[in-house]
This record gives C-alpha cells, sequence and structure tokens, in this order.
C-alpha cells in the first residue's frame, strides 16, 4: 500500500523522496493505527495525510482551525489534481450544496472542516453514512491547554473516538513540548498512538538577534536585503503596527498592516494582497499567520521580544515553507519583557506563573550567547548534532566574545553598586560613558570611581551588555521603572567567582551562511528572475497564489536543470502531471528564449 502513496506523490506532488519521518506517518495511517505527528513547519507535516488520502478508499476528514488555512490547502490540492475540498461559513448555499454532492457521490479524497462544522447540527451523524479514510486533526496543539494557541472547541474532539471507534485519528502539529504532545493523546482518546517527534530545527532559517535602537532604520535594513521579496514584520501592538506600516510605505516599500483592531474585510484584502503578492510585506500583531501556508516568506522581523518561544517558533517558522534559506531577526528591549507581564497581568494566578516562566526562557533566548538554533531546541528537549549550525549570529560571527567579560562585567556592576542600586539601565550607561548630564552632575555621580568607566564603548553596546548581564541573571529589574539591582550571581561575578559572556557587534563582515550558498549553487539567476515573472503571470491567469503555481524551490531547480522537454521537466523536485500538462509548454518556451 507504501507503493501507491509514493506512487500518488509522484504523480500530484512531483516528489521523490520521503522528508524525515514521513513514511512512518504514512505507515500509521495505512496500517490504521493512531498517531501523534509532530514535525517542523517546512517539514511535509500535510502530506503526511494527504498522500493517503489520495489512495486511500473513502473520504479523509480534516480538522483545521482557520478558513484561510483550509483555503490554501485545498486550492493547492486541486492545483495538484487531487479532489479536495472544504465547508465554511464563507461558502455560498449552492456552494455547500456542491460540495455534499461530490461527498455523496464519493468523487472526494479530503473534505477540510473546522471543529465548530464538525461538532455542530449533527454533522457527526451525516458522516456516519459516509465511508470514511481516516480522520486528520490539524494545528493539533490547539488541543491542549498546555499549548501555544489553545482553543476550547478543538477540547470537544475528544468525542470523535466514541462516535467512530474503528476510525483512524492522526493528530499533526509543528509546535508541542513532551507535556502538549501527551495532552493531545489524551484529550483525543487515541489508542496506543504511535509518537512520531522530528527534529524541531530549521536548518534553512538564519536566526539573529538584536537590541532594538532605532527600530525604522534597522528594519530598513533588512528590507534592503530583501528587496521584492516577501515578509512579515511582527509587532507586540496594533499602534506600532500602524505607525511602522506608515512609515515603510513612506519610504517606498510596498506594506499593508494587519492587526484584531481592523475589521475582517479590511484584514481579509490585505491578507489576500500579500498572498497573491501586490503587496511584499505584511506588518502585524500575532494575531496574522496561523491561516498562512505561504511558501515563499523569506523573513520575518519581529520588532519585539515575543512571549515565548512556543510563539517565536510559530511566528519565525513562517520564513522559508519551502525549505530554502530564509532571514529571521528578532530586534528586542528590555521594556518588552514588562510590556508583556501588563499585557498578561489579567490572566488567572497559575496561568500568570506559567506565562513568566515562558517569557523568562524568551528573554535568555535573547540575551544569551548561545547558538540560536541550539538554545530553541533545548527549550523542546532536543539537541542540535552538530558545534556550529552556520545560520545563525553568533555562530556566523556577527557577534564577538569581548576579550575581558568579567572586567566589563565587573565595571557594569559595581556601577550599580555605586548607585545604590536605585537607577535604571538608561541612567546607569550614562554614569558608564561620563555623561555630564545635569542630573548626573546635581547627583554627584560624576565623582564615583566608575564614572567614565566605559566611555570608549557606543551606548547601545554598554546597554546591550547589561540586558546581556540581566539573562545570565546577574542583574534584576526592579519594579515599574525596572530599576537595576545586583542578584547573588551578580556579587559572585564582583568577587570574581564567575565570569558572564559578553557579546558585542563584530567589526568584520559577517559570513554567509551555508544553507544559502548551498541552495543557490548551480542556478542561473537570470533564468530564475525569467521564471519568476511567469509564475507571476501563470499565477494571475490561474487566479491562484504564485506559490501554489509552484515554489521558489522548484523554480532554482528549473533554473539549475534547464529541462528542454516534458520528460525531463517531470523530473525537477515539484512538477508533478497535471501541472506538467498544465504550465509545461510555457515553462520550456522560457527557458528555451533564455538559454537562445
Amino acid at each position: 500500500m507504501l507503493t501507491a502513496v509514493q506512487n500518488a506523490m509522484r504523480r500530484y506532488w512531483g516528489y521523490e523522496r520521503f522528508l524525515p519521518l514521513q513514511q512512518e506517518a504514512m505507515t500509521c495511517i495505512v496500517q490504521k493505527r493512531d498517531s501523534v505527528v509532530v514535525l517542523p513547519t517546512g517539514g511535509g507535516k500535510s502530506l503526511c495525510f494527504q498522500a493517503p488520502a489520495a489512495t486511500l478508499p473513502g473520504l479523509a476528514v480534516v480538522v483545521s482551525p482557520l478558513i484561510a488555512l483550509m483555503k490554501d490547502q485545498v486550492d493547492a490540492l486541486t492545483a495538484c489534481g487531487v479532489p479536495a475540498a472544504r465547508l465554511d461559513s464563507s461558502l455560498s448555499p449552492s456552494q455547500q450544496r456542491q460540495v455534499f454532492t461530490a461527498i455523496g457521490s464519493k468523487t472526494l479524497k479530503l473534505l477540510y472542516l473546522s471543529p465548530e462544522r464538525l461538532l455542530s447540527n449533527g454533522f457527526i451523524d451525516s458522516l456516519k453514512e459516509v465511508e470514511l479514510s481516516f480522520i486528520a486533526i490539524d494545528e493539533a496543539h490547539c488541543v491542549s491547554m498546555w499549548g501555544h494557541d489553545f482553543r476550547p472547541e478543538y477540547r470537544q474532539l475528544g468525542q470523535l473516538k466514541q462516535v467512530f471507534p474503528n476510525t483512524v485519528i492522526a493528530a499533526y502539529t509543528a509546535t508541542a513540548t513532551e507535556q502538549v504532545r501527551n495532552d493531545i493523546a489524551e484529550q483525543l482518546r487515541l489508542k496506543s498512538p504511535a509518537m512520531l517527534v522530528g527534529s524541531f530545527d530549521r536548518p534553512n532559517l538564519i536566526y539573529k538577534v538584536q537590541p532594538r535602537s532605532n527600530i525604522n532604520r534597522q528594519v530598513c535594513e533588512v528590507l534592503d536585503r530583501h528587496k521584492n521579496e516577501s515578509g512579515v514584520i511582527y509587532c507586540i501592538r496594533r499602534k506600532d503596527v500602524d505607525q511602522l506600516c506608515a512609515e515603510l510605505n513612506q519610504r517606498g516599500h510596498n506594506a499593508a498592516p494587519y492587526h484584531a483592531g481592523m475589521n475582517d474585510e479590511q484584514r481579509k484584502y490585505n491578507q489576500e494582497q500579500f498572498i497573491t503578492e501586490k503587496v511584499d510585506i505584511i506588518v502585524a500583531t500575532v494575531a496574522f499567520g496561523m491561516g498562512i501556508d505561504k511558501s515563499n516568506v523569506r523573513y520575518v522581523i519581529h520588532t519585539g521580544m515575543p512571549k515565548s518561544l512556543e510563539h517565536y517558533q510559530q511566528e519565525s517558522g513562517r520564513a522559508g515553507r519551502d525549505g530554502l534559506e530564509a532571514e529571521c531577526i528578532l530586534f528586542y528591549s528590555g521594556g518588552d519583557y514588562g510590556l508583556w507581564q501588563r499585557l498578561m497581568s489579567d490572566s488567572p494566578p497559575e496561568a500568570q506563573k506559567i506565562a513568566n516562566a515562558k517569557l523568562g526562557g524568551m528573554y535568555q533566548y535573547c540575551t544569551g550567547g548561545l547558538c540560536r538554533h541550539q538554545a530553541i531546541l533545548r527549550y523542546f528537549g532536543q539537541d542540535l548534532d552538530k558545534g556550529n549550525c552556520s545560520a545563525c549570529d553568533v555562530c556566523l560571527g556577527d557577534l564577538e566574545i569581548v576579550k575581558d567579560p568579567l572586567i566589563i562585567s565587573q565595571k557594569i556592576l559595581s556601577c550599580i553598586a555605586r548607585l545604590e542600586q536605585k537607577f535604571g539601565a538608561g541612567y546607569t550607561v550614562r554614569v558608564l560613558r561620563g555623561s555630564e548630564d545635569q542630573r548626573i552632575v546635581q547627583g554627584g555621580h560624576n565623582q564615583l570611581s566608575t564614572y567614565g568607566l566605559l566611555k570608549e564603548h557606543p551606548r547601545t553596546t554598554i546597554h546591550s551588555w547589561i540586558e546581556q548581564l540581566a539573562g545570565q541573571d546577574c542583574i534584576a529589574k526592579i519594579g515599574e521603572y525596572k530599576v537595576l539591582t545586583l542578584t547573588p550571581k551578580g556579587w559572585t561575578v564582583l568577587k570574581g567567582q564567575h565570569t558572564p559572556r559578553l557579546f558585542e557587534p563584530a567589526h568584520k563582515p559577517a559570513k554567509v551562511s551555508k544553507v544559502a550558498a548551498d541552495s543557490w549553487e548551480g542556478v542561473d539567476r537570470g533564468l530564475f528572475e525569467a521564471l519568476r515573472a511567469l509564475r507571476k503571470r501563470l499565477a494571475a491567469k490561474s487566479r491562484l497564489p504564485a506559490y501554489l503555481v509552484f515554489d521558489d524551490a522548484s523554480l532554482r531547480n528549473m533554473a539549475r536543470k534547464r529541462p528542454s522537454t516534458h520528460e525531463a521537466l517531470l523530473n525537477v523536485r515539484g512538477v508533478g502531471d497535471k501541472k506538467c500538462r498544465q504550465y509545461g509548454q510555457a515553462i520550456l518556451e522560457v527557458i528555451g528564449d533564455y538559454c537562445r
């Protein structure tokens, strides 16, 4: 039976090989065993249930949380030639009748539904009359209260196992700790499920973290590296979204906002503009993204610290879904920590305790000096299998370890102590730099032995060191004004009994990441751009998002292999039978014209 699944992968999707754990996940469905499958974004999670559904007798029901996500997946399946449909509130009555007709005539292989639709108005009873191949629960972390995006309606899916005791149920997610995985299996009442957990690492993502200073300038520096490419910029607050979006458009960038303060029509319109590549940039709060399966997002920028590493992994993971290199850069400030604490202050005490622990882990990620890929993996209980990831600011040399971290740390901590632990970071930095600010002179702090001790260093660098020391538990920030105080660990540093790690920006060009170099190897960039222009025309004609016609990885493959026949084109990753018939001639003509 797995041979049939492999044939379907080749025929519909143009894929020859399984990605890690795909074969095991598909085998569970074929052998009628429940499963919880955790694969990183871009790891081929959806194919784990779509390929078996295309070959097994009967209808596969897929539970999905958002209309946008369902529409995206159904459009992608239809483009490949797989019979699929969705039932949701955006469909007209006549469109819904067409779906029910297709179910009755047994022509559909996959049906996408929200949990509310599945569990409402006797819909489950109508499914009892249908031959089900299996049930797939997508975004299954929504089942668990320990997950980062818990949805109460998902909790009710546990009754499916009672109604369909002999039907296989498979749960899929990209982000789940061990606690969340076990909770998913328990809440869905799965029978001896296989737990298939892939690596949480996304080696194609290039992670970078920088203290926030001039955010408009910092964001524009990233955008300059990604001209005419799709990207997402996250802000914590709605007003930050509106201000930044207006600033970017004024500077000539093509950006649209997205947040919960906008009405549904505005949000839907801007999302559609982004998906169809009429705008390059979405500036958004966390309200945006879960329903987006756009594969060619080349960068994700966070203008503030997310509230947990789960959220950061999910949001940054919207970049590079096609497996090609993508940049994920996070600009943070110590003030983000306090902002999130205020925003979460209305939560119940137990929820606040969990949220604060997760917030602390996120802050430590920002300020710590560990390889970014390693830090994320360790949070999820895994380890990097190599010493250097070659895809983060720490490993690429964007940061340098300072030569005398103990001495610099002692100067900072001593200054805090001599200021009697009564001032915040900004004032402490001014004293260390020898500022002649009137307040410092009037307070007599220009007479301290620590006054001007770090005057040769930029203000932003000293501020970053304070944040790094706070992230390593040497400094605590107390009260509304974030007054700096020494922790017990900080006192051991002052006594020379512990040496923190301190980084500063490197004074040399950063290395190009290996994943970026490898993905362009042998690719004719001129031909790639010609194919990208063709894809845009084909997408407009087919009324599809460009990435559903072909993803960037397929275009680079074509620009590398330069196929000249339909048979050769079918050997390109991502080109299945239907797409070869539909677009093959136009592609071969562009390649032929370019080569001539």
